[in-house]
């Protein structure tokens, strides 16, 4: 399976023009955003978890970075409510629940295959005009709060996905509103402009150009 496949291509997604597709657990749903691959992919997805619904246990070869949206996201090693970001390295395992319900965006099979850094990061908690949630030589993970009418340079040399939490902005005649996704490719340089009532987003930022040539 191939969805936003070409990473030297500018792409959005918008929440409620994308469908919810079926996982192979009950309950379980997700919108794809980007995906090389079935069900074992390196995939840029929202996912959401219908009450008392779970996932079986698996270990995540290519690691997991997830962002809760909605509810409260479980497993073995904690309940994570919403603002939670947490990533698990590859080799990490866990069997994932959501007794309330859940929704969460999630990467996986984006990391070094050598990384090994686990992260936890209650956002909710913390409120800044930039809050870094990780960073290393190849990549940069932050939530941006962007004021109203806020002009932003983006330069994006290696890549940049920008997802919305709250509020919206416009960017190269888009416009982007809570939970769009948008991708731009290594070498972007462009700039982006707050709403009326500004905009609180994810940013990720350099990790493009680690993907493999033959993906």
């Amino acid at each position: 399976m191939r969805i936003n496949a070409d990473f030297s291509r500018r792409v959005v997604v918008r929440f409620d023009d994308s469908d919810w597709v079926p996982s192979p657990m009950p309950g379980v749903e997700r919108k794809m955003l980007d995906r090389i691959g079935a069900e074992v992919a390196r995939a840029t997805s929202i996912v959401r978890y219908a009450p008392g619904s779970t996932f079986s246990a698996h270990t995540h070869d290519g690691g997991e970075e997830y962002l809760v949206l909605d509810g409260t996201f479980c497993d073995e090693h904690g309940a994570f409510p919403v603002g939670s970001y947490v990533r698990n390295p590859p080799t990490s395992r866990h069997t994932p629940s959501a007794p309330d319900g859940a929704t969460i965006l999630v990467k996986l099979h984006h990391f070094d295959p050598a990384d090994r850094t686990e992260v936890h990061v209650d956002t909710a908690a913390r409120d800044a005009p930039r809050l870094p949630l990780f960073s290393d030589s190849r990549e940069d993970v932050a939530i941006e709060r962007w004021a109203p009418g806020a002009e932003v340079s983006i330069d994006a040399p290696g890549g940049m996905e920008v997802f919305v939490l709250e509020g919206g902005f416009a960017e190269a005649g888009d416009t982007l509103r809570r939970w769009d996704w948008l991708r731009l490719p290594p070498g972007t340089a462009t700039k982006a402009k707050a709403g009326a009532d500004g905009a609180r987003v994810w940013v990720k930022s350099g990790h493009l150009v680690h993907v493999p040539a033959d993906a």
